[in-house]
């Protein structure tokens, strides 16, 4: 097709808005210059594809923490002397006759140990097990204090020997900790860094879950099972099932494949909807590398939404291109009223989307601001790739015959049912329909109030319940006295000299000991205080009645072998001291109970140079995590709503429109809150996000259709007229979109990836609610609130009123 001299447009008008202007003005532009202007978007293709292919995956453990959170702060601060936060486990389970002391457990157990130093990234001087030189026992004889490691290196597996190991372990105290209490099972425990010092880059997780993997399945077998645990094997069973997240994408993929073509009757119009949809996941790809960002494999799913409001945005523009070129135009000047249209709506519900994912960063985790940041990128290419390069596209298409038929009987029968919709706008119908969004909103705040904050259950719920992974950690738990939910709480003292000496000090941290061991929720209490107590026992024969600390600091020298290092409970000189509070579980209502325990013990002790910090470990980091989610929680949803409504306040010039828009996601956001409940999904780092999400993309239905009605109310027609041409022109349109990306994201809940699965299940559940508000609940509100044009000129619509100059009123 020849490149057109010029483009129609509308007669100027003397008071015509400078938006107006330029966005004729842009269209015009855009279409006379599309020749070199489509060369350069291809030119970026292609550079950005290839880049892409250097997108990698960038997980870490330290992108989960709430970096600015007091409890972070005190984990920080001392994480490089008290490791354990990000800690492995490898258990090894006899299932044969008898227990842990013969010679084939052994003789594994120290292979196991020997491959674990191995590990990438794994900090060889954390490797603990009974065949590490730290593990050690110590004992009283007539001969005085005698102590080696557990199993020495010169150990035999003959009947003398496995006894020899049986009663060392038992004078160790590692029953419960690195032996299980049944005896049927034994431990090899490391932490990992996050740099690996083998290489100086980032420790690569999916290859130290594939270390393990390997490591279970060369030494498992004849009698013995391996369980694995901790934040690598999370982070390394996600990535493997992220092939299934690509499944399903591809899935989605044709879904959506097909139903455009249903819709299109038209294979051009299908595949480059769909092209242009990726367009943006390909650009956004394309630029992390050159920013020096990868992909967090929690935040995966994120190219996927992007694709979806591609879809939403391609298919609206397709849709007025289309209704044009049947209305006889070329396809340049179909084009370039397809900009018009759809350049103000259109670019403000991305702005919309981008807000939406751009008030997620209010939330202080590196992995959540990351997630928004890449998101909102996202977004902002699409505004290029779906208004710029699409309609330039667009310009040189021309229609299938298929296509190119009007089914006046389909034609008849949508008209037909959106007639009967519109009644919506009227008294009556509007009243009905208030009050049913009234008893939806009082049932789903009555519901959303048992949402919990955290995970629920035990285990991981990234992963489904009945996964390897949750398996071994169940095993874990019920086999020893520890797991990976674990509270540190830190007593630091200043200008003390030795203060695992100091009665005042090991006196509070003695008590702290006793009164935890007393709180629900807690299985097990490890402190320098109780050790050294254990020690000072053993000095006398075992008997229980000296297992107590001495006021003199010379007795408590009696238990002075407590304060090692190695046990990881204190530093050198004791400046601060470890206290290690193992969980029965993570969640929310435990670790606030435990915590509160804590504080309320912490609060009433007044120890001289000498200040409690809270907290560390794994269950420390959920609980920060915790509270940093539903302080954001308010946060978002404020942050969110208020942009959004001066954005559309600014847009429409009407408070009463804002609101049409504004109350049915807040319907919407609260129902969602109310499905989560229902469904047992906590409000979390994975989860939070998706309220944003939908609500930034929901936003999409209520802005395209209410734009459309305003126009229509500016021309003269009534409320109900108004609505019935907005749903005439973009109805279909919003519902097939939204029909259609909920299908693709509600296959998900098949994944094996229990995150992809609640997040396709919410999401399918926002895409598809927040039409039927928009659709069903704005012009109700529209009736209700009295809404009418603003009062300014006509030429100041946001949609050029190209083609649209003879609405009339339509009755049926």
């Amino acid at each position: 097709m020849s490149q057109p001299q010029s483009i129609p447009t509308q007669p100027r008008q003397k008071d015509i808005s400078l938006v107006k202007r330029f966005v004729d003005f842009t269209a015009n532009q855009l279409i006379l210059k599309r020749k070199p202007l489509g060369l350069l978007f291809l030119l970026i293709t292609l550079l950005l594809s290839y880049s892409a292919l250097d997108t990698r995956f960038d997980p870490g453990f330290t992108k989960l923490v709430p970096i600015q959170h007091p409890y972070m702060q005190a984990f920080l601060k001392h994480s490089n002397t008290f490791t354990g936060s990000n800690r492995i486990m490898v258990s090894m389970t006899w299932t044969g006759e008898g227990d842990i002391y013969n010679a084939e457990f052994l003789a594994r157990l120290r292979k196991v140990h020997d491959e674990v130093i191995f590990t990438p990234g794994i900090n060889r001087t954390t490797v603990r097990s009974l065949f590490a030189p730290e593990v050690r026992y110590m004992e009283v004889t007539e001969f005085g204090f005698m102590g080696d490691v557990v199993i020495p290196s010169r150990f035999t597996a003959d009947e003398a020997g496995l006894n020899w190991v049986r009663t060392n372990v038992t004078k160790s105290g590692q029953v419960g900790n690195l032996v299980s209490n049944d005896l049927k099972s034994a431990m090899v425990q490391a932490d990992l860094m996050e740099m690996d010092p083998e290489t100086g880059l980032a420790t690569d997780y999916a290859q130290v879950a594939a270390h393990l993997e390997q490591i279970r399945s060369e030494l498992a077998g004849a009698g013995i099972e391996i369980q694995i645990i901790g934040f690598a094997k999370v982070m390394g069973d996600v990535m493997d099932g992220l092939s299934t997240v690509l499944l399903f994408f591809v899935i989605a993929f044709f879904i959506t494949l097909l139903l455009l073509w249903h819709y299109t009757l038209s294979i051009k119009l299908t595949l480059l909807a769909i092209a242009v949809a990726l367009l943006p996941v390909v650009w956004l790809l394309g630029i992390l590398p050159l920013l020096g960002y990868g992909i967090d494999p929690m935040s995966v799913l994120v190219p996927f939404l992007i694709f979806s409001i591609g879809v939403s945005h391609a298919v609206q523009m397709t849709n007025v291109w289309k209704q044009d070129v049947l209305d006889g135009n070329s396809s340049p000047e179909a084009a370039v009223n397809a900009i018009r249209k759809l350049a103000i709506p259109g670019t403000v519900a991305l702005l919309a989307n981008a807000l939406g994912f751009m008030v997620i960063m209010v939330i202080d985790i590196p992995m959540v601001q990351e997630l928004g940041m890449t998101a909102c990128l996202g977004v902002a290419l699409m505004i290029i790739t779906n208004k710029m390069f699409m309609p330039v596209i667009l310009s040189y298409l021309t229609l299938e015959k298929m296509a190119l038929r009007k089914n006046d009987e389909v034609i008849d029968k949508q008209k037909q049912i959106w007639w009967k919709v519109s009644a919506l706008a009227t008294p009556k119908p509007a009243i009905a329909s208030v009050t049913v969004m009234m008893i939806l909103l009082a049932l789903g705040t009555w519901q959303s109030r048992s949402l919990l904050t955290g995970d629920i259950g035990s285990g991981v719920p990234e992963l489904r319940e009945d996964s390897q992974y949750n398996l071994d950690n169940a095993q874990i738990i019920k086999d020893y006295s520890i797991g990976m939910d674990v509270l540190s709480v830190y007593l630091e003292t200043y200008n003390r000299e030795e203060s695992c000496l100091d009665w005042e000090i090991m006196n509070a941290i003695d008590r702290f000991d006793l009164h935890m061991r007393g709180v629900d929720g807690v299985r097990s209490v490890k402190t320098t205080a109780g050790l050294a107590k254990l020690y000072v026992s053993g000095n006398n024969e075992g008997n229980p009645l000296w297992r107590t600390l001495q006021r003199d600091s010379n007795a408590l020298l009696a238990g002075a072998s407590a304060a090692n290092p190695l046990h990881a409970l204190n530093d050198n000189g004791c400046k601060t001291i470890n206290m290690q509070v193992y969980l029965a579980d993570h969640q929310d209502a435990t670790l606030k109970h435990v915590v509160n325990e804590i504080r309320s013990f912490t609060d009433q002790q007044q120890l001289n140079n000498a200040e409690f910090r809270l907290l560390g470990g794994n269950a420390g980091v959920a609980s920060a995590t915790n509270e940093a989610v539903e302080k954001a929680e308010v946060q978002m949803l404020i942050s969110i709503f208020s942009a959004i409504s001066l954005l559309c306040w600014i847009t429409f010039r009407s408070a009463r429109g804002v609101l049409c828009v504004i109350l049915p996601l807040m319907l919407v956001c609260i129902l969602c809150n109310a499905l989560m409940a229902l469904l047992g999904i906590g409000l979390k780092v994975s989860t939070l996000p998706v309220i944003a999400l939908g609500i930034g993309v929901g936003v999409d239905y209520g802005i395209y259709i209410y734009e459309k009605m305003q126009h229509a109310l500016y021309q003269g027609h009534d409320l109900r007229n108004s609505f019935y041409q907005a749903m005439k022109s973009r109805g279909t349109a919003a519902v097939f979109t939204a029909v259609t990306m909920s299908i693709g994201v509600g296959t998900w809940a098949f994944s094996a990836l229990k995150f992809q699965a609640d997040m396709g299940i919410l999401l399918a559940f926002m895409f598809l609610v927040n039409v039927f508000g928009a659709i069903f609940l704005l012009p109700a509100l529209a009736c209700l609130l009295g809404v009418k044009p603003a009062k300014i000129s006509q030429s100041d619509i946001s949609e050029s009123s190209v083609n649209d100059n003879n609405l009339k009123p339509v009755k049926l």
